[in-house]
């Protein structure tokens, strides 16, 4: 049975972790990148990470962030798996204690395949837009760049950039990804969380989960 992971992030305040948590959320995502208006301080995160029940996953996000860094925010944190969105290198990634995942930046001519093996020490790859900067900005990106021997094979890609609650349901029966990261798409304002657009998201999720389940019984 198809069931997809739904990870929210840039959670900042109680209330967005707490609907999140309420709505179904699987993963619930710190941002630890300065630049970003969702970033949050270790000992904010940690505050929040209590907040977090069992069975929930607490990930932190980092950019190019100093591996010594790295090491004392996801201790302080309490995270569970690192996120990596920028130039970090396969060798930089496998060095901590924990899981992590790597972003890759869809454009045209990018090897996904190849990328995956490079990062084959990786829990997966998540698929995000490439702008200017770093993350997704909100951003889809062609959902047609990515291979068909790439796509469906579920457990090492996870869809994100430019989600919401009106066209999440197509990427996952179009791709059928292990999971998808949402940010922006479920916000009011930036780093501000809408908890009617959480449960939207998740609905929406659920529903495409149904339809594939009903196409390819098990």
């Amino acid at each position: 049975m198809h069931r997809t992971r739904i990870k929210i992030c840039g959670i900042t305040r109680d209330p967005d972790l707490d609907d999140a948590v309420a709505a179904g959320a699987d993963a619930v995502g710190f941002v630890f990148y300065a630049k970003s208006p969702r970033y949050v301080t270790p000992e904010r995160a940690r505050e929040l990470s209590m907040r977090v029940p069992p069975f929930v996953m607490s990930v932190g996000l980092f950019v190019n962030e100093d591996a010594s860094r790295v090491r004392d925010i996801s201790r302080q944190a309490g995270l569970q798996l690192l996120q990596f969105h920028g130039d970090e290198s396969p060798e930089y990634c496998a060095q901590f204690d924990l899981p992590y995942i790597k972003a890759a930046r869809v454009v045209a001519g990018l090897d996904l395949l190849k990328f995956e093996q490079q990062y084959k020490t990786s829990r997966g790859v998540l698929l995000d837009a490439f702008v200017e900067g770093f993350g997704g900005g909100g951003e889809a990106f062609d959902w047609d760049l990515i291979p068909e021997n790439f796509a469906g094979r579920g457990a090492r890609f996870v869809v994100s950039g430019g989600l919401r609650p009106s066209n999440v349901g197509e990427g996952i029966t179009s791709l059928r990804p292990f999971g998808v990261d949402v940010s922006s798409g479920v916000e009011s304002a930036k780093g501000i969380k809408d908890a009617t657009l959480i449960r939207q998201f998740v609905a929406a999720v659920r529903m495409a989960d149904q339809a594939l389940n009903q196409d390819n019984p098990a």
